[in-house]
């Protein structure tokens, strides 16, 4: 049996896992909420790390809100840079391999190519240097670990926009989304197996690694494809990110490129429409 930590447990990617673990046999994975483990405090994590001998760790665990975290830079680097550093050192400890889940928003954004893992790294604003600095730290810290960047993560369970669109075309008669933003929609789902396949392949090509779903949209796209599969009369309007000012700055540009993660797995990577229609149906399962 592989014993998998997963920290944040109550989050949407923990949640994705806790879906489809039944399907990896080999691994147990134990959940940890953020009131049995908060990552940035050290006792704690030491605590964890005592009471049971684990093979991997999936830090799902994070400060995500991205317009706050310019105000609340303290507690966004707190998470995301210093509860980092401490799974990553009893990691090391106890020579347990990290899976770390980071984001497009080390990127600055400002490109029209699909950004590599080695490409340079220049956050614009405090969630992503935030990010950056939590896999700086890993790096510096263990050997053994996966950092996976991914963006524009959805999925059926908590909150994110899939869900947003779904509720607003609910209220709304009309609703207007920026085009002029550039990524890839990720089904957590989607990545939430990369993750499992990464362990149970006992894969050791240790490092950087993006994944999202194939394809490329802009949020106006994502919008209109989720009112397309839920049979939405809403009307969309399409808007620019200058008349939808936010107080952190988004990469215009943020699609990754997963040339590496496909050669290492050896894996075929769904569409981002097709995924959306898994995670429509999943959802309306899951709210009947």
């Amino acid at each position: 049996m592989i014993n998998v930590l997963v920290t944040g447990g109550e989050g949407q990617l923990a949640s994705n896992l806790k879906d489809i673990c039944d399907a990896y046999p080999p691994l147990n994975l134990i959940f940890k909420e953020y009131t049995e483990l908060d990552v940035t405090n050290t006792s704690q994590v030491k605590s964890v790390f005592e009471s049971t001998t684990f093979n991997y760790c999936i830090n799902c665990a994070a400060y995500t809100a991205v317009d706050k975290a310019e105000d609340e830079s303290e507690i966004a680097f707190k998470v995301n840079e210093q509860g980092s550093k401490n799974l990553a050192k009893f990691c090391s400890d106890n020579n347990v391999t990290l899976i770390h889940i980071s984001t497009d928003f080390v990127f600055e954004g400002n490109t029209s190519k699909a950004y590599t893992e080695t490409d340079a790294t220049n956050p614009q604003g405090n969630y992503g240097l935030s990010k950056l600095k939590g896999e700086l730290a890993i790096q510096q810290s263990i050997k053994k670990y996966f950092i996976i960047r991914t963006s524009w993560l959805y999925s059926e369970h908590n909150k994110n926009f899939m869900k947003t669109m779904i509720q607003l075309s609910a209220s709304r008669d009309e609703l207007r989304v920026v085009d002029d933003q550039i990524g890839t929609p990720t089904y957590a789902k989607d990545l939430a197996h990369i993750i499992l396949k990464i362990i149970d392949s006992k894969d050791e090509v240790y490092g950087i690694y993006n994944f999202s779903n194939e394809g490329v949209a802009s949020w106006y796209d994502f919008a209109n494809a989720i009112f397309q599969e839920i049979n939405s009369n809403i009307k969309l309007l399409p808007t620019k990110t200058k008349d939808f000012p936010t107080p952190a700055k988004r990469p215009s540009f943020s699609v990754l490129d997963k040339t590496k993660i496909k050669d290492t797995l050896g894996i075929e990577i769904p569409h981002w429409r097709a995924s959306l229609k898994e995670a429509i149906i999943n959802f309306k399962t899951k709210t009947v």
